[in-house]
């Protein structure tokens, strides 16, 4: 019975970020919040704060497309579709605009 007991609390877990290391997305987050917070003194800065707030997830994306191609291909051509799919949302929005 060397098997870890389920679901017992303060006991390690997979991490659930998926290709990311762990400290990758909190640390894009937390950018994201404090350059928000300086917008509160700096209005001109808002255009940048919440172009990080868009750019976090894209990064993150992208870090995983290319650190799992070697290790986790499906997981890298997701994240490669993700992109992609936000790169046709982009396009359109300009042919509808």
């Amino acid at each position: 019975m060397t098997d870890k007991p389920k679901n017992i609390p303060f006991t390690q877990q997979a991490s659930e970020t998926a290709g990311l290391p762990s400290w990758l997305f909190p640390a894009g987050f937390w950018v994201a919040v404090a350059s928000l917070a300086l917008t509160l003194l700096f209005p001109r800065l808002a255009l940048w704060a919440v172009g990080w707030v868009m750019l976090v997830p894209v990064l993150a994306a992208l870090w995983v497309a290319v650190a799992a191609l070697k290790t986790d291909r499906r997981l890298s051509v997701a994240a490669l579709i993700a992109l992609i799919g936000l790169a046709i949302v982009f396009f359109v929005k300009g042919l509808l605009a």
